[in-house]
């Protein structure tokens, strides 16, 4: 029996759909209409005479020959475009919070560009999980309380340094100086490290009531801005307010102590022998080291 001739548009159409769970996600991952990615998944199905998806009104799932059919595919379209990376290598992708964007690599840009001026370097902002292939990265800067891909070339750069800041003002007004102190403090937070407190508690070796936390801001850098603006006191990574500390923006009354994170970097295993890929992982290691102070025991 002779294997139907099928559309790569639409299994295109059926991976992204089934790895995202949702038409809508595939359209605009495909940037195409949510008609299109339906009438392409029709197709599929007529053609191998199979139920591909199953629909219902919480979202969409891939049935057991779906799901199997899945599999195979993002396996073949990752090796598609890692065979024409190696082919035709495109501009370096750098991962990275935006955070660390704002607040610990642009400021340190420029001394990239002026040591490599003939690397094009392009950006992805995101602090989860990667995927090199689908997400076209070739180089990641991440927490080591992530799950590296498993194929990652990894390289543990520094340890995290963690400690509570606020404005002068602030600290003048409620004179913080120990952690029994911060019972009358505003306590803040980041949404994406709601436990903040609780670690750095726990990292300073300091036993402490629970903290109360008053309020929590949806990233990093609204959390840091708020600290500043004598809104109450933050608990922050060490490298996000190294700037702000040094322009007297910032105060940290209590210090800051070793965390349970490091800082990795993380390389697509398809680029770790570009050049490029090879002298941004040795300058990001070198300026992390140098800035954070290099590596603890863990």
């Amino acid at each position: 029996m002779q294997t139907p001739r099928l559309s790569l548009n639409a299994l295109r159409a059926f991976e992204s759909t089934a790895r995202l769970k949702s038409f809508t996600g595939a359209a605009d991952e495909l940037s195409v209409t949510h008609g299109a990615v339906s009438r392409h998944i029709r197709m599929l199905e007529d053609s191998l005479g199979v139920t591909l998806l199953s629909r219902n009104a919480h979202g969409t799932n891939t049935t057991a020959e779906g799901q199997r059919l899945a599999d195979g595919l993002t396996r073949a379209f990752g090796l598609i475009q890692t065979t024409i990376e190696q082919v035709k290598p495109g501009p370096l992708t750098l991962s990275c919070s935006e955070s660390i964007m704002m607040f610990w690599l642009l400021p340190r840009l420029t001394r990239f560009h002026d040591a490599h001026p003939g690397i094009e370097l392009r950006f992805n902002m995101g602090y989860g999980p990667v995927d090199f292939t689908r997400d076209h990265v070739g180089v990641a800067l991440r927490l080591s309380s992530i799950e590296a891909p498993k194929d990652a070339i990894r390289t543990d750069a520094c340890t995290e340094w963690v400690g509570p800041v606020c404005s002068a003002s602030y600290l003048q007004t409620l004179k913080i100086r120990t952690i029994d102190d911060l019972s009358t403090a505003r306590l803040m937070v980041s949404r994406t490290r709601t436990s903040a407190w609780a670690d750095w508690a726990s990292s300073s070796g300091a036993s402490h009531d629970p903290f109360r936390i008053d309020e929590v801001f949806g990233h990093f850098y609204l959390l840091i801005q708020a600290a500043k603006c004598g809104l109450g006191m933050a608990n922050v990574p060490r490298m996000l307010v190294r700037d702000d500390l040094n322009s007297g923006a910032l105060v940290a009354p209590l210090g800051f102590v070793p965390g349970a994170n490091r800082l990795c970097i993380w390389t697509a295993p398809h680029l770790a022998r570009r050049p490029d890929a090879q002298r941004l992982v040795d300058w990001l290691t070198e300026e992390l080291r140098a800035s954070e102070g290099g590596l603890l025991p863990s």
